[in-house]
């Protein structure tokens, strides 16, 4: 088992450093109208702001990853790009050198499509993207379809909420599997963390917790029964099943009080290799777990 530490962004996560706000609005006249002065007297958006976020998402994906059609559906999540980003920075240095014609596996793609999209750009992997909410599904088939990426990107509901990886890989080899789990086990755990981010964020208008969330999320995005935990060792049990089809298996962990109980797991189901990715973006600090059954990765 080894952990890794890096302080701020991958090297080669083009997100380095703070938005460059001239070039985006190049790119989006739109965002324009969102951009004010933070108290130094920077460029900035109310990162609050639910619309102000959805258009720095669509610079950021035009300006770096030459996305032209992206949306997703209200009340849907609108994640922060450049974190995610660093995942699959991250999990690119897992790969051979040498290996061509990747294929990934993304675990609850969501409406948003975000990884499938930065990994085939950054890299030319080729992805199979699974979600179990229909909604979720039938807006990432469009946002493939509108940017010409069918060729590169394959989006399947997953038909039983239960199953990470069954019903979805069939017979081709998968270098890769990613997931970002919901954090939270209730709806009230959700709202309790969105409440915090707000106050982290100092927001200045009022909002009505009970009926938004802060970035957007539906229930299969930010909360499972059971939580980050049991989401995580259920996918882990699964993973031995599939020990022969993929390369390494990854997982986003929110909450560091879980890397522990997920390493004696992995290692009680026999991975033959584990590692923690630890990532401090700022004050805030993620993980990436990854793990193996191979010893010799094809």
């Amino acid at each position: 088992m080894k952990n890794l530490k890096q302080k701020g962004f991958h090297l080669r996560n083009p997100h380095l450093g703070r938005y460059d706000f001239k070039s985006l609005i190049k790119n989006s006249k739109v965002l324009k109208k969102y951009i004010k002065n933070s108290p130094n007297g920077d460029n900035t958006i109310d990162f609050g702001d639910e619309k102000a976020v959805l258009e720095l998402n669509r610079a950021l994906l035009k300006t770096y990853y030459g996305i032209e059609n992206w949306n997703i559906p209200m009340g849907f999540l609108c994640p922060p790009i450049p974190g995610r980003a660093d995942y699959i920075h991250h999990i690119s240095d897992l790969l051979p050198k040498s290996k061509k014609h990747i294929k990934v596996l993304d675990i609850g793609t969501g409406a948003n499509c975000i990884y499938p999209i930065i990994g085939n750009k950054s890299y030319g992997w080729k992805f199979i993207a699974s979600d179990i909410d229909p909604i979720s599904v039938e807006n990432a088939k469009e946002i493939i379809k509108k940017n010409h990426l069918e060729d590169s990107i394959v989006i399947k509901l997953q038909p039983d909420k239960n199953n990470f990886f069954k019903g979805i890989i069939d017979e081709e080899y998968v270098d890769l599997t990613m997931c970002n789990p919901p954090f939270h086990s209730s709806l009230k755990d959700a709202l309790s963390a969105n409440k915090q981010k707000r106050d982290n964020l100092n927001k200045t208008r009022s909002s009505n917790l009970s009926e938004k969330l802060n970035f957007g999320g539906q229930k299969a995005e930010l909360w499972c029964k059971g939580g980050e935990m049991l989401f995580l060792k259920k996918m882990a049990k699964e993973s031995l099943l599939f020990s022969d089809k993929v390369g390494y298996f990854t997982s986003l962990i929110s909450k560091g009080e879980n890397v522990k109980p997920m390493e004696k797991i992995l290692k009680k189901l026999g991975a033959a290799d584990t590692k923690i990715i630890e990532m401090v973006h700022g004050n805030k600090i993620s993980r990436i777990i990854a793990w193996t059954f191979n010893n010799n990765k094809k």
